[in-house]
């Protein structure tokens, strides 16, 4: 048994150096003095300074954290609205609804991002307004919606039905009783629901390429069309760098303090 547990760490091990190889490589690169991913002089700060001073890129970053974080939030309002109001049905409009909103989860990031061009050109030209801040929310909003459902869901069929019934029976009105007892016991799935959907948010490239129109880029955007640009290549990385220490940074101390609330509840 011990001889077998030697592969099986180095298996992964493989399987992380994989992973987070690339990773490495940004860091590398952020640092290095010489704008060329393959040729490393020396060590410096200035491609982070140099994030801070190209206008167009800071832009787009805003218009990225803007839209990721309004469209997390009325998704997973919407996504939990949703979640239970599928919850309520039974039998076959319960299992119906699922699986009509887990199709734009399956559903190819191009098809939906090309619909979506061809809705908001449609819907345009009857209304003459052109595609940018509104129609990239719309969109992520439509993308991120079903992941909040389907965070949400699993914690509805966790919840035990006759809490709410029990705080109704102590003088609760419904509404009260929502927000006191069923919206508690759901917390963790939307808090993840909300997670999950400012990342994708934040993170999509192909629907906001469809539907973004000429006035208004979001950051993979602006990456994708700058990324050819040798001097921005070592920008582009320090400012990977830094989003993946600030996930980091949010991830340990999530971890951390639901650690702290396991052993307050013990």
């Amino acid at each position: 048994m011990k001889k077998a547990k030697i592969p099986s760490k180095l298996y992964m091990l493989l399987i992380f150096l994989f992973l987070y190889a690339p990773i490495a490589v940004l860091f590398v690169i952020s640092f290095n003095e010489n704008k060329s991913a393959t040729t490393v002089e020396g060590f410096t700060l200035k491609w982070y300074a140099e994030v801070f001073k190209d206008s167009m890129l800071m832009d787009s970053l805003v218009n990225s954290l803007i839209i990721a974080l309004l469209s997390a939030l009325i998704s997973t309002v919407l996504g939990t609205l949703t979640s239970i109001g599928i919850y309520n049905f039974k039998g076959a409009p319960r299992k119906l609804f699922q699986t009509v909103s887990n199709i734009p989860i399956i559903n190819p990031e191009i098809v939906t991002g090309f619909s979506l061009l061809l809705l908001f050109t449609f819907v345009g030209t009857l209304f003459r307004f052109e595609m940018g801040f509104l129609t990239v929310l719309l969109a992520h909003i439509g993308f991120c919606t079903p992941y909040v459902i389907l965070s949400v869901t699993p914690k509805l069929r966790q919840m035990d039905n006759h809490i709410y019934e029990a705080a109704l029976d102590l003088g609760c009105n419904q509404l009260k009783a929502f927000f006191k007892v069923v919206l508690f016991e759901l917390l963790p799935g939307i808090i993840s629901g909300f997670l999950i959907s400012f990342t994708y948010s934040l993170d999509d490239f192909v629907i906001s390429y469809f539907t973004c129109g000429a006035s208004f880029q979001t950051l993979p955007i602006y990456i994708f069309n700058n990324n050819r640009i040798p001097k921005k290549i070592p920008m582009f990385c320090a400012l990977s760098v830094m989003l993946f220490l600030v996930i980091i940074t949010i991830l340990i101390i999530v971890n951390i303090s639901s650690i702290k609330a396991e052993q307050k509840d013990k």
